[in-house]
């Protein structure tokens, strides 16, 4: 959470007077590193730490306190906003679907190691992604890290401009009428960011006319779970709404 250094943050920028109900605060790697270079240890002035706050507890007291959250608007640089910033990721308590999987072998090397990806993938050769998204003319084509081209969008009524921020998904698959993307986990979540499912939507909704889908998915002991998020707004970072979830177990 880093507290010190987002108090010496504050501290020096006077961002305590800053009113977050007019507008929000626009902050550079360069502000933060010369607010925190007093520090010793790299955790605490490590731009990339300072800013990854994924969950809502994981941001600093000073953004709990305040109801501010912390966006990325181009590289290198960050917009501190007021409103809710994150999503709930609610348990899935229906009914477990007992799968059979498509493949007619085993996979000894998905057994090997516990990461996201390769549960993910594991997923996706067992036919479970295209399942749950009713296609089955999905195809993996998207893998890694890209940057965003230019877009806008609301966070409530604040206007937010983005251009060439690093995204990054688990996966993406392509199919005839869809482009499914997925943000997977290996252990329980309780929340994530918004910018974690929007800024990849928005980016690939500016690169293809198919309908951009957006996955959450989790590997729980022997079990797939997956959300699908929709939004009722394109231009609005708080239109998200769970869509459709559902959990398999593989036979």
């Amino acid at each position: 959470m880093n507290n010190n250094s987002w108090k010496a943050i504050f501290d020096k920028y006077n961002i305590y007077e800053h009113n977050f109900d007019n507008e929000p605060f626009y902050i550079t790697n360069k502000m933060i590193k010369d607010a925190t270079k007093h520090f010793n240890s790299t955790s605490e002035k490590e731009v990339r730490i300072l800013c990854k706050q994924d969950h809502r507890k994981s941001r600093p007291d000073i953004f709990i306190k305040k109801g501010l959250f912390l966006l990325p608007v181009k590289n290198g640089k960050y917009v501190i906003i007021k409103g809710e910033g994150y999503i709930d990721i609610p348990d899935i308590t229906s009914k477990t679907f007992k799968y059979e999987s498509k493949l007619e072998f085993d996979l000894d090397t998905s057994k090997i190691g516990n990461s996201e990806m390769q549960h993910l993938d594991f997923a996706y050769a067992s036919s479970i992604i295209r399942t749950f998204t009713e296609d089955n003319t999905l195809v993996l084509t998207i893998r890694g890290k890209k940057y965003t081209p230019k877009f806008s969008f609301y966070v409530e009524k604040t206007l937010i401009e983005v251009e060439s921020v690093q995204t990054e998904v688990d996966a993406g698959y392509e199919g005839r009428n869809n482009v499914v993307l997925i943000e997977a986990k290996n252990s329980t979540t309780k929340d994530t960011i918004i910018r974690q499912l929007y800024y990849p939507y928005r980016q690939w909704s500016e690169y293809t006319s198919k309908n951009v889908r957006t996955l959450f998915f989790e590997k729980r002991y022997n079990e797939y779970l997956i959300w699908e998020f929709k939004f009722k707004d394109i231009n609005s970072y708080n239109s998200i709404y769970l869509y459709k979830k559902a959990k398999y177990s593989i036979d």
